[in-house]
């Protein structure tokens, strides 16, 4: 830096960031474009499922319980786990 003013490298790092910001600005927009394009095609891709399940028109979604008649529903049997309580 023989000769030259000190403020001159400064000065070129600012015109040089100055001049890349609206490319390297423009990119950063790209990607969140894309980021959000492919976030918005996953939702509208599940929504579409859940419409066509409730619709029922989804082969392979499981028979529907006819839960009409009178048979008698049985509870559910739990079972618990034995209790060591170190007596």
């Amino acid at each position: 830096m023989l000769g030259t003013p000190p403020l001159t490298s400064p000065l070129r790092v600012l015109v040089r960031r100055l001049h890349d910001w609206p490319v390297a600005s423009q990119q950063v927009a790209r990607r969140n474009a894309m980021v959000a394009a492919t976030a918005c095609a996953q939702r509208r891709i599940e929504r579409e499922d859940v419409a066509d399940y409730l619709a029922g028109d989804d082969a392979d979604a499981p028979d529907a319980v006819d839960l009409t008649d009178d048979a008698p529903v049985s509870p559910p049997v739990v079972v618990l786990p034995a209790v060591a309580d170190g007596r």
